[in-house]
């Protein structure tokens, strides 16, 4: 029967001697990864993480029996989503001679989590630095984490909230105590975090009722998230503290969007927050105006992490100083979001709205762009269906149509009050539907752009007819039927779709007097 013996510092020491012997692991050669609160072991095909014998203000692993309950707890958090990443724990042990051994019948000196080694190359912050990411990706990604929060238990949402000013002003503290910023900046940042919790803690609180403060992952920013046999895993979730892991499911989403923004990733940003809006629209339409306050949270917590490497024994202090500054910047940028606008794109189907549409999305402020609320999405959330489940042509009179752009119109209205730009994607074909889309905005004192996209008959039977997976019904023979509708006087812009996607993006661009912007 194996007992637990007392650990000090010195004996941990001889521990990661220990497990970075290749003896250790059959002659395999063997790769170490420090951080502030563990060290990992990287050995054939296998992975082997140890909590340092450390204590923190918000973490405590100076006890063995502490590391042993942590060790569980990262196995118990983790493996429902990673169950081909998380193995077990193991225990270190040493022999009546001294000698260590991994999984050994002495007493106990040690626990690690034991993993499958994963291809470390291939976690989304080292793809993102090498380039863009697929868009397939980055939707399977905000699957998986709307996923894990529909699975999420909900927990109680004072604590939380109550948090947010401490959390801001520790932010605060760090940045003074680092001397790496300006004071006026520090300042400013401070002030405005504070000033924008003040005005939406009412909303934080509507949605702590609705139990949208669950335990999440709290750490997934894109080095904890890694591509295995091309879809993404959540790895790593925090297992240390509840507490700072009960959070509002948006304030755990706006770790990745902004570490996407930070990687000069816009456009895989727009399509994950889309994406995931549309998985949890219900639950999260109204909570868009704290986003601005929780990317920026989540920017300063990072620059924080960077300062804390610097001056120790962490390598490339250069560039980790340039990245916490980065980091800093980006902060200070979203905490200060400029005014919303709203672009309506309009046509036939088989114009290319939808295609528009997502290209023009991220190129809108505030980041990481506009919400697109296309009429074929509305049409089957409100039958309460998937996307692309085809509805019956019942699902399409007229009295359901004018329900759908009643919705759309309402929505628009409460996105734009939140301070986020909209892209509204429907026909339009009637001038009162068109109307209605201008009065939003003119009730809201905001920029209004209406494009009507136009090609010939010939290009949209053929796009429609090569559709797969969207969530359109449309048919050829609907494309004909539309030959005969009167859109009346088009007092939008009219922008010719007849070429490719690319041209009819720069055509809008120019209308809309954006800047360069790529078709992805």
């Amino acid at each position: 029967m194996t007992t637990e013996i007392t650990l000090d510092a010195a004996m941990q020491e001889q521990v990661f001697a220990f497990m970075a012997d290749p003896a250790t692991h059959g002659g395999m050669s063997i790769r170490r990864i420090d951080t502030h609160a563990a060290v990992v072991f990287l050995a054939g095909d296998r992975a082997l993480k140890v909590k340092r014998a450390v204590r923190f203000p918000f973490l405590d692993y100076s006890t063995l029996a502490k590391r042993k309950a942590a060790c569980d707890e990262e196995i118990r958090i983790n493996r429902p989503g990673a169950p081909q990443i998380y193995r077990r724990v193991v225990a270190i042990t040493q022999g009546h001679n001294g000698a260590l051994r991994i999984d050994g019948d002495g007493a106990i000196v040690e626990y690690a989590v034991e993993m499958a080694r994963f291809d470390e190359n291939a976690t989304l912050d080292h793809l993102a630095q090498a380039g863009a990411l697929e868009s397939s990706l980055i939707m399977d990604l905000a699957d998986a984490i709307a996923t894990s929060h529909q699975a999420a238990p909900i927990v109680a949402a004072d604590g939380w909230i109550r948090s947010i000013p401490s959390i801001i002003s520790a932010n605060t503290i760090a940045f003074r105590a680092s001397r790496r910023f300006p004071d006026r900046d520090i300042d400013a940042l401070d002030t405005a975090s504070q000033l924008a919790f003040t005005r939406i803690r009412p909303r934080l609180q509507e949605r702590g009722h609705r139990g949208l403060v669950r335990r999440c992952h709290g750490d997934l920013h894109l080095a904890n998230i890694v591509q295995i046999g091309r879809k993404p895993v959540l790895f790593d979730a925090i297992e240390f503290d509840p507490a700072i892991a009960s959070i509002d499911i948006l304030y755990d989403l706006s770790f990745t969007v902004m570490d996407l923004l930070r990687f000069r990733r816009r456009t895989e940003a727009s399509i994950l927050l889309n994406r995931y809006l549309t998985a949890t629209f219900k639950e999260n339409l109204g909570g868009l105006a704290t986003l601005p306050l929780f990317m920026s949270m989540r920017a300063a917590i990072r620059t924080n992490v960077l300062l804390a490497r610097l001056g120790g024994a962490h390598k490339n202090e250069a560039s980790t100083l340039l990245a916490a500054r980065d980091y800093f910047s980006l902060a200070r940028r979203l905490i200060n979001p400029a005014k919303p606008m709203l672009i309506a794109v309009g046509g036939l189907s088989g114009t290319g709205k939808s295609v528009l549409a997502r290209a023009l999305a991220e190129a809108l402020e505030p980041p990481p762009g506009a919400v697109i609320l296309r009429s074929d999405v509305a049409r089957k959330q409100h039958f309460q269906v998937h996307e692309t489940q085809k509805l019956p042509a019942s699902a399409y009179q007229p009295h359901i149509g004018a329900i759908v752009y009643q919705t759309l119109a309402e929505c628009a209205e409460q996105i734009l009050s939140q301070g986020h730009s909209i892209i509204l994607d429907a026909v339009f074909a009637k001038p009162s539907e068109r109307l209605a889309v201008a009065d939003i905005a003119r009730k809201l004192n905001l920029p209004f752009v209406g494009l009507f996209l136009v090609s010939d008959l010939a290009t949209r039977m053929s796009r429609v007819g090569h559709r797969t997976g969207d969530a359109s019904d449309a048919t050829v023979d609907l494309v004909k039927t539309q030959e005969t509708y009167d859109v009346g006087l088009l007092d939008w812009q009219v922008i010719d779709a007849s070429g490719t996607p690319e041209q009819t993006l720069q055509c809008s661009k120019i209308v809309l007097g954006m800047p360069e912007i790529r078709m992805r």
